[in-house]
């Protein structure tokens, strides 16, 4: 049994690390064009309004809890006061909900996916695999939360999980830290792993060509043909519109 936790929590979380970044390089490389989220939009995009900001904005508050929860240590919550009963109240009504918003913008998507027969066929067998476990990790997730979220539980995965997960990245995984915690957080944990090792195989890849660039890219000058005739105001008639935006 022994052999067993070290393969799972010393040894897996590395080769599942090597699969995410090497799948992604390879995919990359050969595959380029599919690089993206194979959008349906143009088939249905009424459901796809409602459950598109549902999942992907619940993700982001599901990732950043994840962030809080797995790399704050519980001493530095101390030094700033943040009580256990505080913590945990936060824990449960704001990882609740954006779990919740997240299941059920991810519900919403995989309804449209079955009732629309144009993107039901544009299904893979990759999407075959990765949504069903994509359900399962957010609700071995939800599960998680639910049982630990309470200042009395018996178990405190920041002592536990959490010192686990901040081993990985010493390259000494505390593997009786992760052996010894409850089974929800056993499944929840291998299942995610499960998933990152799918991740450059799928459509879930379009995650790493999120736009970011818009959010700081500088703003383009539009002149007018006739650069030499200055404007009523004595300029030259430059407008000014960010990247993309034709000038109003």
């Amino acid at each position: 049994m022994k052999h067993l936790h070290t393969a799972l929590w010393g040894v897996l979380p590395y080769l599942a690390l090597v699969v995410l970044v090497a799948g992604t390089a390879w995919r990359y490389r050969y595959d380029r064009f599919g690089f993206t989220t194979r959008s349906s939009q143009l088939h249905e995009s009424r459901l796809l309004r409602v459950g598109s900001p549902l999942f992907h904005y619940g993700l982001l508050f599901v990732i950043a809890g994840h962030v809080a929860g797995l790399l704050v240590p519980e001493s530095l919550t101390d030094r700033l006061h943040i009580g256990e009963r505080l913590y945990h109240a936060n824990a449960l009504l704001v990882g609740g909900a954006a779990g919740l918003a997240t299941t059920a913008g991810l519900a919403i998507l995989l309804y449209r996916r079955l009732r629309t027969p144009a993107v039901r066929r544009a299904t893979s067998r990759g999407d075959r695999v990765v949504y069903p476990l994509l359900v399962t990790v957010l609700l071995a997730g939800l599960t998680a939360t639910a049982s630990g979220a309470s200042a009395d539980s018996a178990y405190d995965y920041r002592l536990g999980v959490s010192v686990w997960f901040r081993s990985l990245f010493t390259l000494a995984p505390d593997v009786p830290a992760m052996a010894e915690a409850p089974l929800v957080y056993r499944l929840h944990a291998l299942l995610a792993m499960a998933l990152f090792a799918l991740w450059p195989f799928t459509r879930l890849v379009h995650a790493f060509t999120a736009p970011l660039g818009y959010l700081v890219r500088p703003y383009v000058v539009y002149r007018h043909r006739g650069r030499g005739r200055a404007g009523a105001d004595g300029r030259d008639g430059a407008l000014v519109a960010p990247l993309g935006e034709a000038p109003k």
